[in-house]
């Protein structure tokens, strides 16, 4: 059951209510990579980081050891839409978890001699992604596919954009996002007086509006990034835009992941390694997102497989139009049992929850299932004849 607060603020709180001695609070501010100008890209990663450097309270090591040493977790995400934070502890010390998350949210120091400390920790994250070809990839891939929208550029930005980055910059970008209407407070677990307690902490996130909409047109171009690197095996992604997350088509194309990329049993997994022998690391992704989705499928091989891995991928696009009925109850029962798994971990439900109320409603998440069980085989063509085409953005790391 979803139960829902509002501060006077404006702060968004989502109650799921669990019996358990654990709670979890997950902290979704709706600010990401995709809110960025490219001259500070990168700098919502680097807020993420920053927090956690001290507040007007708490240093760094205060921060995480008032936490842990109670036997709890504490961190942090970025993605292209959110930045997300959270505490799983005993609830037992929820008020002491409040206290930390809302310190570090309002209260970040930003202290020059700490971003300098910092800036290089994040300059070798990009560095590491650039150097390793399974998430560069991704990378290259997001470039083919998205010509002008932001998600084309890296989560933690560039080089030359995270050295430029100055102390007002952080302060300023704070400033206009962290707010209490751009933010969403989750909570899993048993707590009683839940509002009260939240308003306590968090009411003086400042009340600004931050207005903004980002959205893509589905519209797919083929289009390639080629890189060379000296690898043992190429790297692959074709893939393409796709509706967002609130709609119904988001789910159909969730059903055409399980069936394809479902572990050692997908049939694109199944094509290309264990008919073809063309390949070892083979799957699908499906990514619909607040604003915007992408499917894709990747594969590593020898540059010689390409061509052939490209046309077997495409061939079980077209294949799917004569999906079973056995086949499709096997995909909607894998996307079940997923998804109850999922809600085991309080963390991964409150992450869950925040997103979906963002892209439409809390309740909606918890509704998952009931969508994916209306899903047919006509809604299964339909998607396929309509995006599954030879329109695809293709990325390749190729070795030399």
């Amino acid at each position: 059951m979803v139960n829902r607060y509002k501060l006077k603020n404006n702060l968004k709180i989502i109650e799921l209510k669990r019996k358990s001695d654990i709670a979890t609070i997950q902290i979704t501010v709706n600010v990401g990579s995709n809110n960025e100008p490219t001259k500070i890209g990168g700098i919502s990663h680097f807020i993420e980081h920053m927090v956690f450097e001290g507040t007007k309270k708490r240093t760094s090591e205060q921060i995480a050891n008032s936490i842990e040493s109670l036997g709890g977790t504490i961190s942090a995400y970025t993605s292209n839409e959110t930045t997300c934070f959270f505490v799983k502890i005993a609830k037992t010390h929820f008020d002491l978890a409040l206290d930390v998350l809302s310190d570090i949210l309002i209260n970040p120091l930003f202290e020059l001699k700490l971003i300098e400390k910092e800036r290089p920790i994040i300059l070798s994250e990009i560095k590491m992604v650039q150097d390793e070809p399974r998430h560069h990839q991704w990378t290259l891939f997001y470039q083919a596919l998205f010509r002008k929208f932001p998600a084309k550029n890296p989560i933690a930005g560039s080089v030359k954009s995270v050295k430029s980055m100055t102390r007002q910059d952080l302060i300023n970008y704070h400033r206009k996002y962290y707010t209490a209407p751009n933010t969403i407070v989750t909570v899993v677990g048993d707590i009683s007086n839940l509002k009260t307690k939240i308003n306590q902490y968090f009411k003086n996130l400042s009340s600004k509006q931050a207005k903004f909409h980002i959205e893509e047109e589905i519209i797919n171009l083929k289009n390639t990034k080629k890189e060379k690197k000296k690898t043992n095996q190429s790297y692959v992604i074709m893939g393409y835009k796709t509706p967002k997350r609130k709609t119904f088509d988001s789910h159909v194309f969730d059903v055409i992941q399980a069936v394809l990329g479902r572990g050692l049993s997908g049939k694109l997994f199944r094509t290309i390694r264990i008919k073809n022998s063309l390949a070892y690391d083979v799957g699908v992704h499906s990514d619909p997102n607040i604003n915007y989705g992408t499917f894709a499928a990747y594969f590593s091989t020898d540059k010689k497989n390409i061509k052939k891995c490209i046309k077997l991928t495409l061939e079980e696009f077209q294949k799917l139009k004569k999906i079973t009925s056995q086949e499709l109850k096997e995909a909607k029962q894998y996307l079940e049992g997923a998804f109850l798994l999922g809600k085991e971990d309080s963390q991964s439900l409150a992450a869950e929850i925040g997103q979906w109320e963002l892209a439409s409603r809390a309740e909606d998440g918890l509704k998952y299932i009931d969508a994916i069980k209306k899903v047919t085989k006509q809604d299964i063509i339909r998607i396929i004849d309509q995006y599954l085409n030879n329109n695809y953005s293709l990325a390749i790391i190729e070795q030399s």
